[in-house]
């Protein structure tokens, strides 16, 4: 199951973690939100144990979403060792987002 980063647990889960952190930024009423949800569930099981796969809900979770500049949903951010070393703007595929997560971890 994904992972639920929140404002409150964001430094912690996703920042100082040692695996990567694949962070999906969504809310319920964004469409294409609700396309990229089984494919980061798929992944979050896929990879579990070797990076950290979840989602923030941008409504209830204001902080981190304007910490990150989130301005379209769905955004997917790659964290690794504290920093942001990928992003993806928009709806993608399982393979295309394997391909990126297989080249950080």
């Amino acid at each position: 199951m994904a992972f639920e980063f929140t404002d409150s647990n964001f430094q912690e889960a996703a920042l100082e973690g040692d695996k990567l952190a694949v962070v999906d930024f969504w809310a319920e009423w964004c469409g294409p939100c609700r396309m990229v949800t089984p494919i980061i569930e798929e992944l979050a099981n896929d990879y579990d144990g070797k990076a950290v796969i979840g989602k923030v809900n941008v409504d209830h979770n204001p902080e981190v979403s304007m910490k990150y500049g989130v301005r379209s949903i769905p955004t997917i951010l790659f964290i690794k060792n504290g920093e942001v070393v990928d992003k993806h703007v928009g709806t993608a595929s399982k393979a295309s987002l394997e391909e990126k997560i297989n080249s950080f971890i």
